[in-house]
């Protein structure tokens, strides 16, 4: 890592789950110092107060976010709800500071694409022009020169990444795509629902937004810049009744031949220098990647079908979110890309 004072940033938004990983991530980070946190309905608070996991180790203030407009920072990540973030862009557009956004209104090609997958105006739609999708698997060169980055979600990036060496290759038929994809209650945020609500969680499992759900298109758009035509993709969300994780299968019918080997080789040379995907011999559970920024993928090829599977496993709190953003900061700050990400997964 380059010899650096350390780097100034600000957390908007600590009162979620993705906000409080955030800090988790950036206080033990070594190039950062953590400037604010805010939260509006909290402002007074201790941090520690708010998530008691940090008494003794994070006791700052929280903020209204009002103190970031006027504050000498760096990177300014958004932890807040879609539909909010956008306002908080437009607003630091003209600011030194560079923003990640954690939420959805950056991540589509368009503002008329997100309106229509998110029922909702966009109110900054010149933010499309510069924003760069942060998965630093697929577009590190680019994260690195952006000022603003589009984190993905927590679906997409499993998602994306189950199926990216096929795609790139132009390996399967783009109208094959089937994506069963499963995430722990934490994907839903901290706001309890009915959906939500421990009895109908517990001891329950059921798909949601089916055929309709807004990260099909992210993972449709994603899917189609790598094969440059477009991609359609069936897919298909569950809730678990489990704290966090993702796995997501994906289904695919190949273009010519394939076997177990070459079906290997092309996702073990595809992610040769991405240090936090790791190739299995064997289906990965959401236990394998647990607290930790890995995305482990098993690619399957079943020749009585004619299909390949592909099995991936994340955080969808770490990889899916905070620890996301943290990799995205380390590029666009000219760091070590694994500099505070090598927690080991937490298993059992």
């Amino acid at each position: 890592m380059q010899n650096h004072k350390k780097f100034n940033i600000a957390i908007v938004g600590a009162s979620g789950f993705t906000g409080s990983e955030l800090a988790r991530l950036l206080s033990l980070h070594p190039a950062v110092k953590i400037n604010h946190i805010t939260s509006e309905s909290h402002e007074g608070k201790k941090f520690s107060d708010l998530h008691p996991q940090f008494l003794g180790i994070l006791d700052q203030t929280l903020e209204s976010s009002k103190v970031i407009k006027n504050s000498d920072l760096d990177i300014i990540f958004l932890a807040l709800p879609h539909g909010i973030s956008m306002d908080f862009v437009k607003t630091l557009s003209e600011q030194k500071a560079r923003i990640i956004d954690l939420s959805g209104d950056f991540r589509l090609e368009s503002p008329e694409v997100y309106e229509a997958w998110y029922q909702k105006q966009h109110i900054f739609p010149e933010g499309f022009k510069n924003a760069v999708y942060g998965l630093p698997e697929l577009h590190a060169e680019k994260i690195k020169k952006s000022r603003l980055i589009a984190n993905p979600g927590c679906y997409p990036t499993a998602s994306i990444l189950s199926l990216a060496p096929l795609t790139a290759l132009d390996m399967i038929e783009t109208d094959s795509v089937v994506i069963d994809a499963k995430s722990g209650l934490t994907g839903a945020g901290v706001k309890a629902s009915p959906t939500t609500h421990f009895s109908n969680v517990n001891e329950n499992f059921k798909a949601y937004g089916i055929g309709t759900h807004r990260h099909t298109v992210e993972i449709e758009e994603q899917l189609g810049l790598l094969s440059n035509k477009p991609t359609l993709v069936q897919f298909t969300p569950h809730l678990l009744p489990v704290d966090r994780g993702i796995l997501a299968t994906a289904y695919a019918k190949p273009k010519g031949e394939m076997d177990q080997n070459k079906l290997e080789k092309i996702y073990e040379d595809f992610y040769a220098d991405k240090p936090f995907v790791r190739i299995r011999k064997t289906a990965p559970g959401i236990k394998d990647v647990r607290g930790s920024h890995y995305c482990d993928i098993f690619p399957f090829w079943d020749e009585r079908t004619n299909r390949i599977i592909s099995i991936s496993a994340i955080d969808n709190l770490l990889k899916g979110a905070a620890s996301q953003a943290v990799h995205n900061m380390n590029l666009m700050l000219g760091l070590e890309e694994q500099t505070g990400l090598e927690q080991i997964p937490l298993r059992p």
